[in-house]
């Protein structure tokens, strides 16, 4: 598909519009970031528009968690972050309702996380999204939306004058309060909590001890246990180490009060909320991370309305921390691709309605664990203690354990496939498989740095290479062998998701027809 693109220069902020440009991305956010990168990769030029001048230096999220995790290894990606990282990677051990999940004893936790602020994460996906040609408006707000069945219209205020964009797509990445789905006039139900989180990273004052357990001893108050304590007046936690000049401090509150979120949270403030809900004074040294947030759960009632498409806080808000950058930047690589069919004209029809299918699915799943996280957190009676006690007990074992992180971590989202009769691979994140080709050994992850779909051929059949031919143009077709093969061959998606899978020794008579039917499920007419 050719479009005339009008030159935008992003360095010297050109005033004049794109017109007729394929998808327009409301916020520069880390979903926002994260779809035009994807979409660039599938041979799409988005136009991002973002509010705000420039980056925020305002402390938000504390790192990434989770599968987006995978995910990024799989683009070939995850050592530049982590090299990114300012602090060393944490021990695998999570905060969930004011209890721990803790994976330390496990040789492979199902749950990982990256100590990368938000601030320094948005900068390394805005440089992502530069190398790959991706053209961002920063300063330009999104004012107005309109709709027809060929295109949309969205009216926006640059920093010279008002003007106008035609796309065949807009998506909102614009957040919690997104403008985009107000003016499609999606609904947003949910529930607000009467609460106020404060996070922070200090360094304490040597009239402060941090003991070889993690407690601290607070002078003209005692000690303060390491985790968590509940008060009367709300929760406060701590997390220390003897090795560490900085400790996290954690409250929570019942307050009415509306924060704007451009306000920094001050040391005075966060130290006037420890007062309030220890009843102590608590000295504190130098700030190296303060934020505030309240809880909200919250989804779209519809993640696509036409040409208008839902990802990341403007979909879904989730009354936990730790999961809405991954929930948001798995939703833009899930739907980066489906836009990018479309656009091409090879898109079966449906295709980019499994986008709200598939991640709506998704964020109700994170939505059960963050409100379950609500009922063991907000619990003050002796009722709220004795269920916070068993569910750590039945923590202690290993298989719920596992299930938990996996749970919070989203790599248990299996999504569903057309039809019937599926192997248990078809839906799930795609194994990352060690593979011996005739030109050497790689992976799986190794072959979804392109984001290209894969037909993996683990058992040399060519009847099943030969079904594929016809879509090659679209379709990588790869022969490996690996130890304990999971199925004779994989169908993988972009977005890392298995399609289709034979199983071990499937007869060609059942397997190609069945493949000839997904790939023309997903990826349209050969």
């Amino acid at each position: 598909m050719t479009h005339d693109w009008k030159g935008i220069d992003m360095k010297h902020q050109d005033p004049t519009p794109a017109t007729d440009v394929d998808v327009i991305i409301a916020g520069a956010g880390p979903t926002g970031l994260m779809l035009a990168a994807e979409l660039r990769l599938a041979g799409v030029r988005p136009l991002v528009l973002e509010r705000q001048p420039r980056r925020r230096d305002t402390p938000k999220a504390g790192g990434l968690g989770g599968q987006i995790l995978e995910l990024l290894r799989y683009r070939g990606l995850l050592e530049r972050f982590e090299a990114a990282c300012t602090d060393p990677i944490p021990a695998p051990r999570f905060p969930f309702g004011g209890v721990h999940l803790d994976f330390t004893q496990l040789a492979d936790p199902p749950m990982h996380a990256l100590p990368l602020p938000q601030q320094l994460l948005e900068r390394l996906l805005d440089e992502r999204a530069g190398e790959l040609g991706v053209d961002l408006r920063r300063g330009h707000e999104v004012v107005g939306v309109s709709q027809d069945d060929a295109a949309v219209r969205v009216d926006v205020r640059g920093p010279d004058r008002p003007y106008q964009v035609i796309a065949r797509y807009l998506v909102g990445c614009d957040g919690a309060r997104s403008r985009v789905r107000d003016r499609a006039r999606i609904g947003f139900p949910g529930t607000t909590y009467p609460e106020v989180n404060r996070l922070a990273q200090v360094t304490l004052p040597d009239t402060v001890t941090v003991l070889g357990n993690g407690d601290l001893d607070v002078p003209g108050y005692g000690t303060i246990r390491a985790g968590f304590t509940r008060t009367d007046r709300g929760l406060f936690g701590v997390g220390s180490s003897p090795d560490s000049k900085v400790v996290s401090l954690y409250t929570i509150e019942d307050e009415s009060t509306e924060y704007d979120d451009d306000v920094p949270m001050t040391v005075a403030e966060l130290q006037d909320s420890v007062h309030r809900v220890l009843g102590a004074r608590v000295p504190v040294g130098e700030a190296i991370r303060l934020s505030r947030f309240t809880f909200k759960a919250r989804q779209a009632e519809r993640y696509r309305h036409g040409r208008i498409l839902l990802a990341g806080d403007a979909a879904h808000l989730f009354p936990a921390t730790g999961v809405a950058i991954n929930a948001g930047m798995l939703d833009a690589v899930n739907l980066a691709w489906k836009l990018a069919a479309d656009l091409h004209g090879w898109a079966p029809s449906g295709l980019l309605d499994t986008y709200h299918a598939e991640r709506h699915l998704a964020g109700a799943r994170t939505m059960l664990h963050t409100r379950a996280q609500v009922a063991l957190r907000r619990g003050h009676d002796a009722a709220a203690e004795a269920l916070r006690e068993v569910f750590q007990e039945l923590l202690a074992d290993e298989q719920p354990l596992r299930r938990m992180g996996a749970l919070i971590a989203g790599s248990d989202i299996r999504y569903p496939m057309p039809g019937s009769g599926h192997h248990a691979l078809a839906g799930t994140f795609a194994p990352d498989l060690t593979l011996h080709t005739d030109q050497g050994k790689t992976g799986v992850a190794e072959l979804m740095h392109t984001a290209r779909p894969i037909l993996l051929d683990l058992a040399d059949r060519p009847d099943l290479r030969e079904t594929a031919r016809d879509w090659r143009h679209r379709v990588e077709i790869h022969t490996a062998k690996t130890d304990h093969r999971p199925a004779d061959a994989l169908l993988i998606r972009p977005d890392a998701h298995i399609a289709w899978a034979a199983t071990i020794d499937e007869p060609a008579g059942t397997a190609a027809p069945t493949l000839r039917e997904a790939l023309s499920g997903w990826f349209g007419t050969p």
